[in-house]
């Protein structure tokens, strides 16, 4: 019996050392608790960053100030009556100043923005009755109001610029015993009501001529 044992023991020892590593190491079951991140996840040193948006093209433009000031709503009132102007005054590309006049001035003149000497002696006093006056009239308005709008700003010293109006003559301004000028009109210009993203606004003490 002796050796039988013996015998036994030796396979025992052989099978044991016989068994693969990995079965001889004791296992180690990963412990660490799953988490969701707290706060911003913060990309890798080595991936580019995204560039960031173009600031924004929004602002206030001549158009949404055109009409606060009371002593030049009148004039601010024609502006929105002619297309082509207003659209301009609400485009944030386009830089405009307008030359506004007061309510007073416009009120002084020896006849409505919207009535031409001409238009009287040709067809008489219904020169503006029906729907072919009503263009006319319209038609009088937009000059009156392209002449003071200058595509130009900021508007130098001394520039020589000319208005919507076709056919309009060059404009500047100067300074003389401190007040501002319009020349060759001669007009005052008493303050800047507006500075926005699109251009200026101009209070005339004065009405250029349209005509």
């Amino acid at each position: 019996m002796r050796p039988l044992v013996l015998c036994c023991l030796q396979i025992l020892a052989t099978v044991v050392s016989a068994e693969p590593a990995a079965l001889q190491r004791p296992i180690v079951l990963d412990q660490t608790p799953v988490m969701n991140p707290v706060g911003p996840v913060v990309p890798p040193a080595d991936q580019p960053k995204r560039p960031e948006p173009p600031p924004s093209q929004g602002g206030v433009l001549i158009s949404d100030v055109m009409g606060r000031d009371r002593s030049i709503n009148i004039f601010a009132g024609f502006t929105r009556d002619v297309g082509s102007v207003s659209s301009r005054l609400d485009n944030s590309s386009l830089n405009s100043t307008v030359l506004a006049p007061r309510n007073s001035a416009i009120e002084k003149l020896p006849r409505k923005p919207w009535e031409d000497p001409e238009d009287y002696k040709a067809l008489g006093a219904d020169a503006y009755e029906g729907g072919d006056g009503r263009d006319r009239a319209h038609r009088n308005i937009r000059r009156f109001v392209e002449a003071h709008v200058v595509p130009v700003s900021p508007w130098t010293e001394g520039e020589k610029a000319t208005a919507l109006l076709d056919g309009d003559r060059q404009i500047w301004w100067e300074m003389r015993d401190g007040i501002k000028v319009l020349q060759p009109d001669g007009i005052e210009i008493d303050s800047t009501a507006s500075q926005v993203g699109n251009g200026e606004v101009w209070v005339l003490n004065g009405v250029r001529n349209y005509a």
